[in-house]
């Protein structure tokens, strides 16, 4: 019997394994797309947590595909922006802001961004797993350490 392609993880792998979250932590009761004031996404949980994000978290935090594979190669995380180049004359960038967002499903959102970009769809298992708040903040350095 051959076991080439299959590779054991190590402890520290293991341990990353993201443990399953209860379907109420994952059930919005409300959420609120500030597009108009150009602020963000917030979602108020079942289970009573309240989460937001800004809309260029949001960019930078894409789960699609190819973003996901981008961020990769970069070292980045999710949500965290590119570096900066070292430019002469640095150009403007408009602040990430969607022209559209709609429901897909009953389990994610979906933006079309201002800059074309509408491939991520933004499950609510994924934003619950990247809430920005203090409070998941401690939880996830207390689990994986220090943030680099």
């Amino acid at each position: 019997m051959s076991h080439e392609g299959i590779r054991f993880a190590s402890k520290e792998e293991s341990a990353q394994v993201e443990q399953p979250l209860p379907r109420i932590a994952m059930t919005p009761e409300k959420v609120r797309v500030l597009l108009t004031e150009g602020k963000g996404l917030e979602i108020d949980w079942q289970d009573g947590h309240r989460s937001a994000w800004s809309f260029a978290w949001l960019r930078d935090g894409c789960p699609c595909a190819t973003c996901v594979e981008e961020r990769k190669n970069e070292g980045r995380k999710a949500g965290q922006p590119r570096p900066k180049g070292v430019e002469l004359l640095p150009m403007y960038k408009p602040p990430a802001r969607p022209a559209s967002a709609h429901a897909v499903g009953r389990y994610a959102l979906q933006f079309k961004w201002e800059d074309g970009h509408s491939g991520g769809i933004y499950s609510w298992e994924y934003l619950r797993r990247h809430c920005l708040c203090q409070e998941c903040s401690f939880a996830a350095a207390e689990t994986s350490g220090p943030a680099n």
